[in-house]
């Protein structure tokens, strides 16, 4: 029923970290929550079922852990209720944590022969066995990605993360999504291993457009929480490059490079587990003491919230990359992994490794510059609301969470060899070589590749070289006596105001206008004028709507062609019983033959003669004379 092996163990540790902090600052957060016991009662069923799926060993107590976990977040979702708003978000993530579901039931129907009580080490045989392998990947991928929120079943973060009490964001955000990280490395690597070298450059190619779209819809949000979601789009499109080199690696019999890659990617599953936690819950102290998601009513917040403003200040250094802390060292071995595939030959590898080079090199500049805006806007320059000027520090449990999630920030950063020591044994009890010895050759000073041409990096030489830096900074400023003066805020030299410093909008402008062709704006500009003069207002109110791209293109083309299937079924259930009647007959047929082709061997010449059944069926009982 339960396994406690070294993967397992390991995602129990991911989840105990996340949560744990996550205790002290919802309890802070829980006196400004109406229905308590509701939510006490959902919060601790979905800490339980996010363990009980990462220690399940059989598919019906998996599915049973996975809906638990599906549907408590859902209702925790919906315990702040304010708008319609929360309702629609909880609906539509209620449509898309389902769709993965049924998914995941067909792969383990399929995989289990119709048992769900079979182990998962028991489903390895049957899988290989199957006629179509592949099909069995796309149930997965379908099954976990939409958990995980990859392109192009990511359309539900924005919406969601928002919507949830500022803890459960932390919860879904940074724990959640990991949750989905191991049911893709759990059934890729112990039921449907080997694979071909396809299926790790289609996941090398999702992750690599997830980091790319993720991070440019997050520059363009000035809700923080929304800004905050996409960013978790970016990084498991980031953790998925690493995941889809370990497989093209592991497909080319490169043993050493495959287990360095996927190190690297459960490395980063962790730093964003931390860092993205950390995020949730600054942006939560701040949401809670000004009232509002919208960055644009922020400003000067440092003086009144610095220890919110610190821990912010942390997690957007580690989750934009920023040496040496913990998300620059899974990052640059993520990146080292890509660079060491400049030997391989395949032209398919030629095009798909290049264009995941480019993603995550552009991702890693432009998260910079989002977390530019986002802390700049937020905590810095004057107040821009009155709620802004008035906000003080959160009370001290939220505080006491926060710091305990620096503190798993920073050893990520701190301890790193231990971590990669930790997960190196866990491929390694799979079946893997050990790469930690050739990763860190000269103790824990230096970290290397392990490439022909790998790089080498020095976390810890990084670190202690920046604390004496500032220290020797701090000294001869104190030493040389410099005076310190105070003076009103000003820019460049000109005196500014709320009104005229930068906002969120103004400084992704020149990023939005140049990925115009993606963004497609909306863009609305309101003034009023004084007696009908154009060039005469008092005031002027500038807007920027930007929908994303597969919900406006694919997702909204889905709805449409539902709802017409719906209504053409509903006119035939009450206006032709009979070609109703009909429909489900062949319903009932395509079923029966989509069984046979699927578990049994596949012959043309069966395959025709269905085909020519169906259709005559179909043109017979429904479709009929056209008069």
């Amino acid at each position: 029923m339960f396994v406690f092996d070294t993967l397992s163990l390991v995602f129990v540790a991911l989840i105990l970290l996340g949560v744990l902090p996550n205790l002290f600052y919802s309890s802070g957060y829980l006196p400004h929550i109406e229905r308590k016991g509701y939510y006490q009662l959902h919060y601790f069923a979905f800490i339980a079922s996010m363990l009980g799926v990462v220690v399940s060993a059989n598919a019906l107590v998996f599915l049973f852990f996975w809906e638990l976990m599906s549907l408590s977040s859902w209702q925790l979702i919906l315990t702040e209720v304010e708008d319609k708003s929360t309702i629609k978000a909880a609906r539509f993530y209620f449509l898309m944590t389902h769709f993965g579901f049924v998914f995941l039931m067909l792969f383990f129907f399929i995989v289990g022969n119709g048992n769900l009580g079979l182990d998962f080490s028991a489903m390895h045989l049957i899988a290989s066995e199957f006629a179509y392998p592949g099909l069995l990947f796309l149930f997965l991928l379908l099954g976990f990605l939409s958990k995980a929120g990859a392109v192009p079943l990511h359309v539900w973060l924005p919406y969601a993360h928002p919507a949830a009490p500022s803890p459960i964001s932390a919860l879904m955000s940074g724990v959640m999504l990991k949750v989905a990280i191991y049911g893709i490395f759990r059934f890729l690597l112990d039921v449907l291993y080997p694979w071909p070298l396809e299926w790790g450059i289609l996941i090398l190619s999702i992750g690599a457009l997830s980091s790319l779209i993720g991070v440019l819809y997050a520059l363009s949000e000035h809700d923080i929480k929304a800004l905050l979601a996409n960013h978790s789009i970016e990084n498991i499109g980031i953790i998925l490059i690493g995941f889809g080199m370990g497989m093209i690696f592991d497909s080319l019999h490169l043993e050493v490079l495959s287990t360095f890659a996927f190190i690297a990617a459960l490395f980063h599953t962790f730093n964003h587990m931390s860092f993205k936690s950390l995020l949730f819950m600054s942006a939560g102290a701040v949401l809670h003491q000004t009232h509002t998601k919208n960055m644009e009513k922020y400003g000067g917040l440092i003086k009144a919230m610095p220890l919110t403003a610190f821990t912010f200040l942390i997690a957007a250094i580690s989750i934009s990359a920023l040496p040496p802390s913990n998300g620059f060292l899974s990052e640059w071995m993520i990146f080292q992994s890509l660079l060491d595939s400049s030997h391989l030959t395949i032209i398919s590898l030629k095009l798909a490794i290049p264009f995941a080079i480019f993603s995550l090199a552009m991702t890693g500049g432009l998260a910079i510059a989002c977390f530019v805006k986002a802390y700049g806007i937020t905590f810095l320059g004057l107040h821009r609301s009155t709620n802004a000027k008035h906000a003080k520090e959160v009370n001290f449990l939220m505080k006491s969470g926060m710091i305990l999630m620096t503190a798993v920030v920073l050893s990520l950063m701190l301890f790193t060899p231990f971590y990669i020591q930790w997960f190196d044994k866990v491929f390694v009890s799979l079946g893997r070589a050990s790469v930690y010895a050739k990763i860190f050759p000269d103790g824990i000073w230096n970290m290397h590749s392990i490439g022909i041409n790998g790089g080498m990096v020095s976390p810890l030489v990084l670190l202690i070289s920046l604390i004496v830096i500032t220290a020797l900074m701090l000294f001869a400023y104190k030493l040389f006596g410099v005076k310190t003066r105070l003076h009103k805020t000003w820019a460049c030299g000109y005196t500014t105001s709320a009104k005229t410093q930068y906002s969120a909008t103004g400084f992704a402008g020149p990023i939005r206008r140049f990925f115009d062709w993606l963004y497609k704006p909306n863009e609305h500009f309101h003034k009023q004028t004084i007696a009908e003069h154009n060039t005469k207002f008092t005031s002027a109110h500038y807007e920027v709507h930007i929908q994303p791209l597969f919900e406006r293109v694919f997702y909204q083309s889905m709805v449409k062609l539902t709802n017409l299937i719906s209504y053409w079924v509903y006119r035939l259930a009450h206006f032709g019983q009979t070609r109703y009647a009909a429909m489900i007959f062949n319903i009932m047929l395509l079923v029966l033959f989509s069984y046979r082709l699927f578990t049994h061997e596949f012959s043309w010449a069966l395959f025709i003669f269905e085909l020519l059944i169906m259709m005559t069926s179909t043109k017979i009982l429904i479709i009929g004379d056209k008069k």
